[in-house]
């Protein structure tokens, strides 16, 4: 899984790189850049390894890989900003807007959306527009105010609420936040090849959650040098987590549950779904 995992980010980076070497240059040319390079690539991974599952062209599924990782670094430049999570530091480097400025910021945000949805809808890809469109579609849905948007509202209305959320209302916050993405990535595999997306849904609905587990405990127990940016900033401001409503080790349970749960999801597919069972394993294992 791991080397298959590296591939598919070499790939991505190459792709990503060649677009972006299309544009005109300029500050928010050379942001989209900056805010694409690195990172695990575990959404694009997804795309590309439930890609193959179903017998999809790897050409073809590169695409709505580069599409995800471009959203996903939008969404990071964006809660990177200071009227957002105010962090200085992504992926041990200067964010966005510490590198340039908070305008730059919010408009390399706003191309790398667009560009999501660029790459996601080309003819290119060699996809049906058929498929194209209810991977645009979708895409949109999870992206936006019932999706990712929503989940980011919710978690911002929770820092000034006078009672901290449950963990039923940090489960829901989360399948938005966290999720909806996720669940977009691992699904696409299965709506390029025209497959039921359900055994994957439930698989990534449990992933998403354990992975946002992790982060709670990454954010209690990680070394701001190793994870690449600051650490314990949801104790500081007194936000509930898995973490604080769980306890550490209960919350480590919880998302080596999950996994299991996820693990189970992919039975219809028996060994030939192995690396997406390993990716969830090592998602719950990840120290960034």
């Amino acid at each position: 899984m791991k080397r298959r995992l590296a591939a598919d980010a070499g790939a991505i980076q190459a792709q990503l790189d060649l677009v972006l070497g299309l544009f005109p240059p300029g500050p928010v040319t050379e942001g989209m850049g900056y805010a694409t390079r690195g990172g695990k690539r575990i959404r694009g991974f997804l795309v590309m390894e439930s890609a193959r599952l179903h017998g999809v062209d790897a050409a073809a599924a590169l695409w709505p890989a580069c599409a995800i990782e471009a959203l996903h670094a939008y969404s990071l430049v964006h809660d990177d900003l200071p009227a957002m999570d105010d962090d200085d530091l992504r992926r041990g480097q200067p964010t966005v807007h510490v590198r340039w400025d908070e305008a730059t910021a919010v408009l390399v945000g706003d191309a790398l959306q667009s560009l999501a949805f660029e790459m996601v809808s080309d003819p290119q890809t060699g996809l049906s527009a058929e498929v194209r469109a209810e991977l645009t579609h979708t895409l949109a849905r999870a992206a936006g105010g019932q999706g990712m948007v929503l989940g980011q509202a919710r978690d911002i209305a929770a820092e000034s609420a006078e009672t901290p959320l449950t963990l039923d209302e940090i489960i829901t916050l989360q399948e938005g936040k966290t999720g909806a993405l996720i669940e977009w990535s691992a699904t696409a595999g299965a709506r390029m090849g025209r497959a039921d997306p359900a055994p994957l849904l439930a698989y990534a609905r449990a992933l998403g959650l354990a992975f946002q587990i992790q982060d709670d405990v990454i954010d209690v127990t990680g070394d701001a040098a190793q994870v690449g940016k600051a650490v314990g900033k949801d104790a500081a401001a007194g936000k509930a987590t898995f973490v604080s409503l769980l306890g550490l080790e209960g919350a480590k349970t919880r998302a080596a549950t999950l996994v299991e749960i996820a693990c189970d999801a992919l039975s219809v597919y028996e060994a030939r779904a192995d690396g997406l069972r390993e990716l969830a394993r090592f998602v719950i294992s990840r120290q960034s």
